[in-house]
């Protein structure tokens, strides 16, 4: 399947997917090297068997991202999506989050969002889910992988098409539901040339934001960086804008449009994690007791923070990846899901579970005009001061990266067990949802976990007593991973944030 290059018959005639392409939640390749149209054919038939295989009625909600080649890849999977007896309902160009909207919207148990979200050109990928709001985990990857890459689909009558018509107007009519704000605010609206263009500025325009729009125009060849709010290119240009123009927030969104990263009226960035928690003091005041989910690399003030404290909060720390905490947020019946990445999963009654870039961006807006007179660096100076690292990721082969995380984990529960002094202080928590994170008497904790899609580990860790501090756990965490021949250099060095 994989031994068939661009440009020649067999291309034209044989399936290509590359194994590779199945990621734990998702899947990503490069077009047309890895994946072929006939291969997308494939992917279709494979999902359509799956569906069947699951006992789900084959009904399925289908979009595109804006790239060149995104329409092509969705058609060809809609061809094989028929052909194994589902009733395609195809809304076009879309962004993830809308693709999830359709599968409520048009009672649709599945869906297929074509998009490589904010990769480069040249990745295309398929986002894919089988009952509302979840998307697909390893389990269901796995199985469709083996279908796809055993050819065992299965055709089937029944096949039928649909092009809803106009549905991004239901859908902003949905997200920006709530009304307008109650001030005024300007905000810059930075979207990479990426799909959000299409979306972003008209649903915070429909609220009464003045909208300052920023490489909003799409253009698939991303003429300036991708479209990505983890990427500092992206938030430098950003934060110069906000400072240009005096806008009270900067907003950036990725490729499809499901995370959102924000800057503050000073051009400083606001971490997704601790945008999470400021959206959580505010939230807490609205709906009482309320359980929160957040990913095991976010900051340690989700459990420490007073305000939330005294607010009667509950924080879940659960597994990285968007699959992953969108599950998790269903199962506990929590209000909002944080993850670190910039994914947010707003949950009855705010949303519908699933991450959503633009309904973030709502309801960062909303969480100003509910604190008039209060900007946004106000909002986050308020919080409890942290040090925290960026995410780092030193190499180690995917053949050793989970070997090494469980010993890794053995090494910290043993120092546990025998109450030993780590940095001279005992530990007072460890959680090993996702490798191991583990807490100290003051507070600073450190992260290791194996990445979920490259051959590399996760390295984090914050203190709230100092920069200095935050340095130590690191130095702690380095030394004992220094211990494993495995593991290699690190993707950056460590920086205070």
């Amino acid at each position: 399947m994989t031994d068939i290059t661009p440009n020649t018959e067999a291309f034209e005639r044989e399936i290509l997917v590359a194994p590779s392409g199945f990621r734990e939640y998702d899947a990503r390749w490069l077009y047309p090297e890895q994946l072929n149209l006939r291969g997308a054919q494939a992917l279709g038939m494979g999902l359509g068997t799956l569906l069947h295989e699951l006992g789900k009625k084959p009904s399925i909600a289908v979009g595109h991202d804006y790239r060149s080649y995104s329409a092509s890849i969705k058609n060809a999977m809609i061809v094989g999506l028929m052909a194994s007896g589902c009733h395609v309902h195809d809304i076009g160009l879309a962004l993830s989050p809308v693709a999830y909207f359709a599968q409520f919207a048009l009672d649709c148990p599945a869906v297929a969002m074509v998009t490589a979200s904010h990769n480069e050109n040249g990745w295309t990928g398929v986002k894919m889910g089988a009952e509302a709001p979840m998307t697909f985990g390893p389990e269901l990857m796995g199985r469709l992988r083996d279908i796809v890459l055993g050819g065992t689909w299965k055709t089937a009558p029944g096949g039928a098409y649909d092009y809803i018509e106009d549905f991004k107007t239901r859908y902003l009519d949905d997200v920006t539901k709530g009304g307008k704000v109650t001030r005024k605010i300007r905000a810059v609206v930075a979207c990479g040339n990426g799909t959000a263009g299409a979306y972003a500025p008209q649903a915070l325009s429909a609220i009464g934001v003045e909208v300052i729009p920023m490489d909003c125009d799409l253009d698939y060849t991303f003429p300036r960086y991708n479209p990505n709010p983890e990427d500092l290119e992206m938030l430098h240009a950003l934060a110069h804008k906000v400072k240009e123009t005096g806008a009270d927030i900067g907003l950036a969104f990725d490729g499809d449009g499901d995370r959102c990263g924000v800057v503050d009226n000073t051009g400083d960035e606001i971490f997704a994690d601790k945008m999470g928690v400021i959206l959580a003091r505010d939230l807490a005041t609205q709906y009482k007791n309320p359980t929160f989910v957040v990913d095991v690399k976010s900051t340690g003030l989700y459990h420490s923070d007073p305000v939330l404290k005294s607010l009667g909060v509950k924080t879940d720390y659960y597994k990285t990846g968007h699959s992953y905490i969108k599950r998790r947020v269903n199962e506990l019946g929590a209000l909002v899901g944080f993850e670190k990445s910039g994914h947010f999963f707003f949950n009855t009654p705010i949303g519908r579970g699933y991450d959503d870039g633009i309904l973030t961006a709502v309801a960062v807006c909303r969480l100003l005009g509910r604190n008039p007179g209060k900007s946004m660096a106000d909002l986050k100076n308020a919080l409890p001061k942290t040090w925290s690292s960026p995410t780092m990721s030193p190499f180690c082969p995917d053949d050793k990266k989970y070997g090494v995380v469980d010993a890794v984990t053995k090494i910290y529960e043993d120092k546990k067990s025998r109450g030993e002094k780590v940095m001279g202080q005992t530990i007072t928590e460890i959680v090993t949802v996702n490798g191991v994170r583990f807490t100290l008497e003051d507070g600073t904790w450190g992260l290791i976990r194996a990445s979920s899609n490259k051959p590399s580990l996760v390295v984090v860790v914050e203190s709230p007593v100092s920069e200095a501090r935050m340095v130590e756990m690191f130095e702690e965490v380095d030394a004992t991973l220094r211990t494993f021949p495995e593991v290699g250099e690190y993707d950056q060095k460590l920086k205070a944030a």
